[in-house]
């Protein structure tokens, strides 16, 4: 038995119809009036004019970053090859490669980073025991070639380009 669907009547048709015309007038005027506030006040306006500002963009406190490895003023790091950031990190974005001194000592060969690899999560930095790694506010990460996105993290400051390099 086939069941009949009871057909709408002109009086709930144009109920409905009315209550959304209204609805949509009173989102437009809400809307309306926040660009006219904005128009108004243009500095309660949040949203970044980026990249005409990128000379005074300040990222975040709360922003996450590629890693940087902080180096002191005798270009030395704190990076004693524990290998513990390489081992918190889920991606496996981070390769410490180990050597030895002349003393027989464990010391800091690479400190190899992919940043293709990372998901900021900031588990590495949070797993160092001796602050020798951190993650920075840079966001203009592009690059043409895939290989830029290695980088050796360990280099000598004094250099031209300080935290970024070929592997």
């Amino acid at each position: 038995m086939k069941e009949t669907v009871p057909k709408e009547n002109l009086l709930e048709y144009s109920s409905r119809y009315l209550r959304k015309v209204f609805t949509g007038f009173s989102s437009l005027i809400q809307g309306m009036d926040i660009t006219i506030k904005y128009f108004l006040n243009p500095k309660t306006v949040i949203t970044q004019q980026y990249p005409e500002n990128r000379d005074t963009l300040k990222m975040f406190e709360r922003f996450r970053g590629p890693l940087s490895m902080p180096h002191d003023e005798n270009n030395e790091n704190a990076c004693t090859a524990c290998g513990i950031c390489e081992k918190a990190c889920p991606n496996g974005s981070i390769s410490v490669l180990s050597t030895k001194d002349l003393s027989g000592r464990k010391v800091l060969g690479k400190y190899v980073y992919r940043i293709s690899q990372c998901a900021f999560c900031g588990l590495c930095v949070e797993a160092c025991p001796f602050g020798a790694i951190a993650m920075t506010r840079d966001f203009e990460l592009t690059v043409y070639d895939r290989n830029e996105l290695t980088w050796v993290l360990n280099k000598p400051q004094n250099t031209s380009d300080t935290t970024q390099g070929e592997c």
